[in-house]
């Protein structure tokens, strides 16, 4: 299944592969060293947006496993990045710890207050869940706040930039690297994570709750799990972000870019982790766009419809998508490859 014609499995692991024939592998190959090799034509403003881009993946991916394979609706995802932001902020900035080490931390803290703000989905869901998840974000903003003294409040803080030996990475072309090394770990791990015995409880959750416990699946660990794995990845994001900066401030974690993660799991492909990467490029291609468009625009009609270009196309985008491909871009790479496999009597 899933293979081009005339090629089949010949043993369970073969079956389970996810690059299964050489012309994958040769494809998968080729896409890694076109990746690794972008910092040496590409200029440094092509760079921020691809590791600004990288960073929106791993945050999104967190919430794919959260959201798009258990149903565990979130809108404060956004709050969980500040979590993580601002625990490797402290840790290296208040306490000197080199940043390999605070990162970890970092993740596991977010995965920590994710799990207790998860706690509501043991016996809320649907709308209820969303607002606790909103609850969630402004709580955790206004302790980061109140905590002047740790994390600066409202004013902020500087962060050091991350370390090796003597190095610093401080150029778009080290961050570039470490970013998208992390964000390939992360693809890697989320898909086969949903491979996974937890993967399978995750889905048999989100399609229906009552078969799911029926037939043996523990919901209270299994959502509260969720709620961890996806805020573990949210918390390495937020760290990438304030040390990518060398600042933490609460206004990098605003409560809309909540509702974007969504509109690119919408726009990508819920329940997908290909349809995570093809969001979150999508909606930041579409930035980089009205960027472009908008002072054009600006000169022809009012500036002020010019200036809230940006938020009516994701808008618009992300309508568009629940209307005309609510399964999203993911189902239709899928389209894509299944007429390549099948042909030719793809018909």
């Amino acid at each position: 299944m899933g293979l081009p014609s005339g090629t089949f499995s010949e043993n369970y692991g073969q079956d389970m592969a996810i690059v299964r024939t050489r012309a994958q592998w040769a494809l998968l190959l080729a896409f890694l060293v076109l990746l690794f090799t972008c910092p040496l034509f590409l200029n440094d403003r092509m760079l921020t947006i691809m590791t600004i881009t990288g960073i929106t993946i791993i945050s999104v991916h967190g919430l794919s496993i959260l959201s798009g394979y258990c149903e565990q609706i979130s809108l404060g995802h956004v709050a969980f990045m500040a979590v993580g932001a601002y625990t490797s902020a402290v840790l290296c900035a208040r306490l000197g710890w080199p940043f390999w080490i605070a990162l970890p931390c970092a993740a596991l803290a977010a995965g920590l207050v994710g799990t207790i703000f998860g706690l509501p989905s043991l016996r809320v869901k649907g709308l209820y869940l969303i607002v606790a998840t909103v609850a969630a974000y402004f709580i955790i903003i206004w302790v980061v706040i109140q905590l002047r003294d740790v994390t600066g409040g409202a004013d902020g803080m500087p962060v050091p930039r991350p370390e090796i030996g003597s190095f610093v990475l401080k150029s778009k072309s080290s961050w570039y690297y470490l970013v998208i090394t992390i964000a390939c770990v992360a693809t890697f791990l989320a898909q086969n994570l949903v491979r996974t015995r937890v993967g399978r409880a995750f889905i048999a959750i989100r399609d229906n709750e009552l078969a799911a416990e029926v037939m043996g699946v523990n919901l209270w660990a299994y959502k509260l799990l969720a709620f961890f794995i996806g805020c573990v990845y949210a918390g390495v994001a937020g760290a990438l972000v304030v040390h990518y900066y060398a600042f933490a401030s609460p206004t990098q974690f605003p409560f809309f870019d909540s509702v974007w993660y969504l509109g690119m799991l919408i726009v990508g492909g819920m329940g997908s982790t290909t349809g995570a990467i093809f969001g979150a490029i999508s909606l930041r291609l579409l930035d980089e766009v009205v960027t472009i468009v908008g002072p054009i625009l600006s000169a022809v009609v009012a500036p002020q419809a010019a200036a809230s270009l940006a938020l009516m196309s994701r808008g618009v985008v992300i309508i568009l998508f629940l209307i005309f491909e609510p399964r999203g871009l993911a189902h239709r790479w899928e389209s894509i490859k299944a007429y390549y496999r099948l042909w030719p009597f793809s018909h």
